[in-house]
């Protein structure tokens, strides 16, 4: 990526504006976003037609915007994350995937979490062997209490692995869907939907495994409404009945 003109996108408007919102002088933003005060004035009033990326990713980061934001005056971003749910009918199908898929992080050096059932996880141990260790292991019962609290923990988990230099992160989450009431499956599915959009511009892949010998029809086709793709029987296949969050959520 080389440096970006200031004037010609209008950076340099856009660098003001977000900073005056947060009532910040240009020696405050100096010192949170470590840039100096004379570059930020010189991109404020366009004097400086080049900007470095690195510089740009500062400004951002402190700013609170997007670098799309920064340069081009939209915060519309690639869409990184790969959310699948696995369709599984068996122990081997569910093992022959999720074994794999986990070894593959790890020898990629992506940081990997693995939240389902201690079945599901001696399963996984026994397939890795040494290497399970280096898997990160949830019980189920500790993420999956409410979605609210099984976001923020997938967000801790992301965030601090990402800041730790991560190239991309796994993670396998199978949400717990016995004895719940139709108030709360319907809030759990829309939780499904929701990561979509809380993680969509971050490096990380998040395969949901749902056993068809356990769930119900309705919760099966919630799967393929809430996740963009499906793994069933070894492929990997675009979700037709995938609904956008928005429309999912909104009911529209």
């Amino acid at each position: 990526m080389g440096a970006v003109e200031a004037n010609r996108t209008g950076l340099g408007h856009r660098l003001r504006s977000a900073r005056t919102r947060l009532q910040w002088t240009r020696e405050e933003l100096a010192v949170r976003a470590g840039v100096s005060w004379s570059a930020i004035a010189q991109i404020e009033s366009g004097r400086r037609r080049n900007v470095r990326p690195d510089t740009l990713a500062a400004l951002a980061r402190v700013l609170h915007v997007t670098i799309d934001y920064m340069v081009h005056g939209s915060s519309l971003t690639t869409v990184m994350l790969e959310h699948r749910a696995l369709l599984y009918g068996s122990d081997e199908e569910f093992v022959d995937f999720v074994g794999p898929h986990l070894a593959e992080g790890l020898e990629r050096s992506e940081p990997t979490l693995l939240v389902t059932s201690d079945a599901n996880v001696a399963l996984v141990r026994r397939l890795l062997g040494a290497r399970s260790r280096r898997v990160r292991v949830i019980r189920a019962e500790e993420v999956y209490r409410d979605p609210d609290g099984a976001l923020a923990e997938y967000q801790r988990f992301i965030q601090r692995q990402l800041r730790g230099g991560a190239p991309w992160v796994r993670i396998v989450g199978e949400p717990i869907w016995a004895d719940r009431s139709a108030a709360q499956t319907a809030r759990w599915c829309r939780y499904e939907s929701l990561l979509n959009l809380a993680f969509a511009a971050l490096p990380v892949t998040i395969i949901c495994p749902y056993d068809e010998r356990t769930l119900a029809p309705s919760i099966l086709r919630h799967a393929g409404a809430t996740h963009p793709e499906t793994i069933a029987r070894g492929s990997t296949a675009v979700s037709a009945d995938y609904v956008t969050p928005g429309a999912f959520v909104l009911g529209g």
